[in-house]
């Protein structure tokens, strides 16, 4: 076949003659009285110059006063043209002065036939390689084991995955299963307990209750919210934290974790902010934040306000940065959620005045806008 050529299809015939003839003898029968049978286009000699045709392969065998064999066809055409083609063959009658028979003994689809080694090749590839990705996988765990951030461990009588500074630190994450807690602790947050499961350990409830802070972090799904709310009506959780909408914990990048769980890290190093003494300007902002809070709390969404209090939108917390790019005319944006340094340049190139969420990170530099918790306004 010519390099340029495809092979589709295997156009397969077997032939009889009367007469002892050569393998020369054959394909010059093929080509010679098909020749002009068909029209010029389906010359057997113009379809291999055009790449249509390959080389003819012909076996023959002999007897006494016979030849039989077999011819195979190699074609890159459609099916109608190798059709056509077969028939023309067919209906040749002699080789040289014998009479002969040709017959159609099938067009294989060389394609389905790739299809089923491709298959094949795929099955052998995914039992060899999924057995070194497994391998690999248990190398990485044993590096993490073995890692000066910490190790994986079990907590409890159900033992529930977790890593080694469950046990010592002053505060905790929950999490929903294993992979999260290793993902964190590759991140280095060797503090984290999975729960695994929606029904809560009794022994979770223990030890949170030993803990100066409890920090939930949930996938960003719905059955985050069900188990974050399941978690809520047995342990007192300080922060409450998702992954972006649609994302699991364990899917989270190292620099991903730390832009989520930071603030919260740095509130626990430095201490909660204290509520700031009420103003007339902070009764103002604390009537809007009573208006807005019962459908605003235990969302995980932010809502935008213009000056007359007006409804500008309402998204996702994961969404608010984005879509603050393409906004403006908003004086408030509340937040059922922290109040991040991201956040904050989002709302300064916005212009907004005031942010109003259940925690403000440590930030240097408000730029002149308003922060507020909800606890600093009285509403809860």
């Amino acid at each position: 076949m010519p390099q340029s050529g495809i092979v589709k299809y295997h156009v397969k015939l077997s032939y009889e003659v009367d007469g002892l003839v050569e393998r020369a003898d054959i394909i010059g029968a093929i080509f010679g009285q098909t020749e002009g049978l068909l029209g010029p286009e389906m010359n057997l000699n113009e379809l291999q110059r055009v790449s249509k045709v390959g080389r003819i392969e012909v076996i023959a065998k002999s007897t006494s006063n016979t030849t039989s064999g077999n011819a195979v066809i190699p074609m890159s055409t459609d099916i109608d043209t190798c059709a056509l083609i077969a028939a023309g063959i067919e209906s040749i009658d002699k080789v040289g002065p014998f009479d002969c028979k040709f017959t159609l003994d099938a067009i294989d689809d060389v394609r389905a036939a790739k299809k089923d080694d491709i298959v094949k090749r795929a099955k052998e590839i995914k039992q060899k390689w999924a057995t070194k990705t497994v391998s690999e996988g248990e190398t990485m765990l044993n590096d993490v084991h073995q890692g000066d951030s910490g190790k994986l461990s079990s907590y409890g009588p159900s033992k529930l995955t977790c890593s080694s500074g469950v046990f010592d630190s002053n505060w905790i994450i929950l999490v929903e299963g294993r992979a999260d807690v290793i993902n964190l602790l590759r991140a280095g947050y060797d503090n984290v307990l999975a729960i695994e499961g929606a029904k809560i350990d009794e022994s979770i409830k223990e030890l949170c209750s030993k803990k100066d802070t409890v920090v939930a972090f949930i996938d960003g799904d719905r059955a985050g919210g069900f188990i974050l709310k399941e978690l809520k009506s047995v342990v007192t959780l300080d922060y409450e934290l998702q992954a972006d909408t649609g994302v699991e914990v364990e899917e989270l990048t190292p620099q991903r974790l730390d832009e989520i769980l930071q603030p919260v890290v740095d509130e626990i190093k430095n201490g909660k902010p204290t509520p700031s003494l009420k103003s007339e300007d902070d009764q103002s902002i604390a009537d809007v934040a009573s208006k807005i809070f019962p459908n605003l709390n235990e969302t995980l969404e932010a809502v935008a306000l213009d000056s007359e209090q007006n409804e500008i939108f309402k998204v996702p917390i994961s969404e608010v940065v984005s879509k603050l790019s393409s906004q403006s005319g908003i004086k408030y944006l509340l937040l059922d959620g922290i109040i991040t340094k991201r956040l904050l340049e989002g709302a300064k190139n916005a212009g907004i005045e005031c942010v109003i969420g259940h925690r403000v990170a440590k930030l240097t530099n408000s730029d002149g806008m308003t922060l507020k918790t909800f606890a600093d306004l009285g509403v809860s």
